[in-house]
């Protein structure tokens, strides 16, 4: 059996197997052995998606994870995972290989059955960043992304003899998917391989013009960052410094394209196409050795940053300095803390944030990507004979770590939509379009019918059933039915209730309205003018208050007649009665002028007030603190006049107020009783509900200050009220 298994590569495999010696044991080395016997007996005949055949394809995976030193069932899941469905039979496989290694090799199978399908989604454009985080969520192994990054890069390096749409398609996939999945869990062995190759093979005429205009083989460039690195350490430990790192690598092709088109430079303006990076205990080293750079090569003008005094905006922190290096080549240096380096490859800086456009999902997406680079580390801290039990664990539990709380579904035409853990089919119609979730009536899932309230796994293909008209029901409120998990899928239906109901009122409150106008003998008047001294945006809006009860008939009867019945004349007042007039105002100490109350900031009884002379109407009242008084041009503050309450008897004034609350059932009526136990009429109403919080205006008539005061602090102890303010 064993002699025959080998034969699709019986030296390459038997050689290979030799050189895994000092890394994995005798055992784990025959697992290996019994995965090449099962991918010779199972793959003949068939091909990779690059041509390649598979056999070949899958060992030169294999072999990319066996040289990063990743542990023996992640190599062994490499070699089995592109085997054809009938090969991957579970109860063989178990047998074969043991439970654990068994799903190890099912999710990487699974992960490769959906490439075809991510592939084509990425083609359609603007997904990209969603295909990545679907990508990760249906991952119950951080291993299973691994292999695949390995496995896209060993396609790539099997493209160079393939026919160019074959190259293409397949490097375009890389780039728009892998590549910057290899980036952000901080895969850097593979990541600048698939950047680079992928970029050979989409643009290489810009490709071969920038490998030129370096004049040196990545060998050559390797071999001078090691001597300068060499150079450069040499000398801290001559001056004294101590407990420090260096190290560096030749910027790779497709990072050097990166940094022109995005910061539109020159090659010969690209100053880190070679880099080095020195991590030191703390500040003072840095700038020690910062000195001892500068002494040691020519520093190039304009090219250093302090971003440790400065930081970056996302807090990275780092001196940066271009130098004439040896041979007269440009040689950037980097001088950090090793808490700083830290935070730059796991922190708010991290690396991928802004070599990705500063595309982030926000700090708590940030802290699980650290988290993820943190497991990266664990399979090469564990040697051979150790227990491995506890990375394991830690694999396992990858997904609940990455993205508990988001799962990524697939509408009928391939879009991915990403909803809240727990979310439902009507989540999902109502996050596709609003209209959809009013008229959804059932769901499938995958093709097969479910209930409304089941929760959506990532993955699923979602069908929602509709009816051609209807709307929601009030059942989906019902948090016992567990039907709407999501607060915007909540609001929408509310809203649509809402709209229901205001349709309903705006006609009760029409015919309330028309039945004033026929009591008070009014007809042809203009309602839109009315509806404006109210302060109603529009006629539908006065008349939905009216059908409401938000707007008294008191009010509307005094507004029609301040409005379209004109009052009889007073006879004056004698000034010698010393009196107040109506609104019980003293000018100059004197009472009985004519004064009307400022409509800009409405004074009320006990505000600090002050007259203004207009022309012809008399004198208006404002507060003191009023802006329009305030910003007074200095020719008209001449006719500013003192003013004083006199007695106001049972005046009554009126006051704009503005509450903030969380929007819920009752809530206009329980402010609604404040105002009856308060004895405040309620002029005008205006209410606006978004994202569950509700603006709510009034315009109240208070006897004085004192009331107005009352009424604020009790209105912001009802339940769910923010802020309640004068405006």
């Amino acid at each position: 059996m064993v002699a025959h298994a080998l034969t699709f590569a019986s030296n390459d495999a038997e050689s290979w197997l030799a050189s895994l010696a000092p890394v994995y044991s005798e055992s784990q080395r025959e697992g290996l052995r019994r995965a090449l016997n099962w991918l010779a007996d199972h793959s003949a005949g068939v091909r990779a998606d690059t041509g390649a055949d598979l056999a070949e394809h899958s060992l030169g995976t294999a072999a990319i994870l066996a040289g990063m030193r990743f542990d023996a069932d992640t190599v062994t899941a490499a070699l089995l995972c592109g085997l054809p469905d009938a090969a991957l039979a579970k109860d063989v496989l178990i047998k074969t290989f043991g439970a654990p290694l068994t799903l190890l090799v099912e999710g990487a199978a699974k992960l490769t059955r959906m490439d075809r399908l991510l592939t084509e989604l990425a083609a359609e454009g603007g997904q990209s960043e969603a295909l990545r985080q679907m990508l990760l969520a249906m991952t119950d192994d951080i291993r299973v992304v691994l292999i695949k990054l390995a496995e896209r890069t060993q396609a790539l390096r099997e493209l160079a003899s393939q026919d160019e749409p074959l190259r293409r398609k397949i490097a375009g996939d890389v780039r728009e998917l892998y590549a910057p999945l290899a980036n952000r869990l901080g895969v850097w062995q593979l990541k600048w391989e698939l950047e680079d190759l992928s970029c050979r093979y989409l643009e290489p005429d810009t490709y071969r013009q920038i490998a030129k205009s370096l004049d040196e083989r990545r060998l050559d460039r390797e071999w001078y960052i090691e001597q300068v690195i060499k150079q450069l350490a040499d000398a801290l430990e001559a001056d004294g410094i101590s407990g420090f790192t260096v190290n560096g690598r030749p910027k790779h092709i497709s990072s050097i394209l990166a940094k022109m088109r995005k910061k539109r430079l020159s090659f010969d303006e690209v100053y880190d196409v070679r880099a080095l990076r020195v991590q030191m205990r703390d500040v003072k080293d840095c700038f020690h050795a910062l000195g001892l750079v500068h002494s040691l090569w020519q520093p190039i003008p304009g090219q250093f940053d302090d971003y440790i005094s400065r930081p970056k905006g996302n807090g990275y922190k780092s001196l940066h300095t271009a130098v004439v290096g040896p041979e007269n080549k440009a040689l950037e240096v980097q001088l950090r803390t090793f808490d700083m380096h830290q935070e730059a490859e796991l922190g708010v800086a991290a690396h991928w944030r802004y070599k990705e456009g500063g595309k982030s999902q926000g700090d708590a997406i940030q802290d699980k990507i650290a988290w993820l680079r943190q497991i990266l580390a664990w399979k090469q801290e564990i040697g051979e004979g150790e227990d491995q039990g506890e990375g394991h664990e830690l694999a396992q539990h990858f997904r609940n770590e990455l993205f508990q709380d988001e799962v990524f579904v697939l509408t009928p035409q391939g879009k991915v939509v990403a909803l809240t853990a727990g979310a439902t089919p009507l989540d999902f119609a109502y996050a596709v379009h609003t209209e959809l979730g009013h008229r959804c009536r059932g769901a499938k899932l995958d093709g097969s019918l479910v209930p409304l309230d089941t929760a959506l796994k990532t993955g699923q293909r979602v069908e929602i059933l509709t009816v051609k008209q209807g709307g929601p029901s009030r059942d989906w409120l019902n948090p016992h039915l567990g039907v709407l998990k999501s607060t915007r899928a909540r609001a929408k239906v509310r809203q649509w209730f809402k709209q229901q109901d205001h349709d309903t009122h705006v006609q009760e409150g029409r015919a309330l309205l028309d039945r004033e106008l026929h009591r008070l003998n009014l007809n042809n008047v203009n309602l839109d003018k009315l509806a404006a001294r109210l302060k109603f945006p529009s006629l539908d809006e006065l008349c939905a208050a009216l059908g409401r009860g938000d707007l008294g008939s008191g009010t509307l009867d005094r507004a029609l007649h301040e409005e379209f019945i004109p009052a009889p004349e007073k006879p004056l007042v004698s000034a010698s009665k010393r009196r107040a007039d109506a609104g019980g105002v003293l000018v100059e100490g004197e009472p009985g002028l004519l004064t009307q109350m400022a409509g800009c900031c409405k004074p009320v009884p006990h505000d600090p007030i002050i007259g203004y002379i207009t022309q012809g109407h008399g004198i208006t009242i404002h507060r003191a603190d009023c802006p329009m008084v305030r910003h007074l041009p200095e020719d008209k503050q001449a006719r500013l006049l003192a003013a004083d309450w006199g007695d106001q008897d049972s005046e009554v004034f009126a006051v704009d107020v503005e509450l903030t609350a969380r929007d819920r059932s009752g809530l206009l009526k329980d402010v609604g009783e404040l105002f009856s136990q308060e004895k405040i009429n309620v002029v005008r109403v205006n209410t606006l509900s978004q994202d569950d919080m509700a603006r709510m205006e009034f315009t109240l008539e208070v006897r004085d200050i004192s009331q107005l005061t009352r009424f604020l602090a009790r209105v912001g102890q009802v339940r769910g009220v923010h802020s309640a303010r004068r405006k």
